[in-house]
């Protein structure tokens, strides 16, 4: 007789998605003092997969909550009339690593999209669980 038993080990992701050469990025994360376990993707040099976008979206909810609209290649695309729907911010996010609001924090089950003062103190909380 077999017996099979599976064991499901829990995973807890850490994960902060940023841009190297933005001064803010940077000072967040001086500021935050992050552990170790925390790993660090620099979008401009390791792009962000359809999987990795799939995976933001479903703790974001929407394509939109992940979009910088403050993004120069946006603003300019704006200004020519362009109006964005999800399907368009999804493309744009795969496109080009400007359109995605930084940073990106996700902590276990948790996502903390950009740089306000009120997202900040919540990745500080997050982190001090």
């Amino acid at each position: 007789m077999q017996i099979c038993v599976n064991f499901y080990l829990l995973v807890i992701v850490k994960k902060l998605y940023h841009l190297s050469t933005c001064s803010t990025c940077q000072r967040i994360i001086n500021d935050l003092n992050l552990p170790s376990g925390i790993e660090q993707q620099d979008i401009k040099n390791t792009p962000i997969t359809k999987e990795q976008l799939q995976e933001l979206v479903q703790l974001s909810g929407n394509y939109e909550a992940l979009f910088n609209k403050r993004a120069r290649l946006f603003l300019a695309q704006k200004k020519e009339g362009f109006q964005p729907n999800e399907s368009a911010f999804k493309h744009l996010l795969l496109e080009h690593y400007t359109y995605l609001k930084r940073p990106v924090f996700v902590l276990d089950k948790q996502i903390f999209i950009g740089n306000s003062k009120k997202t900040i103190d919540a990745v500080k909380s997050a982190l001090n669980e």
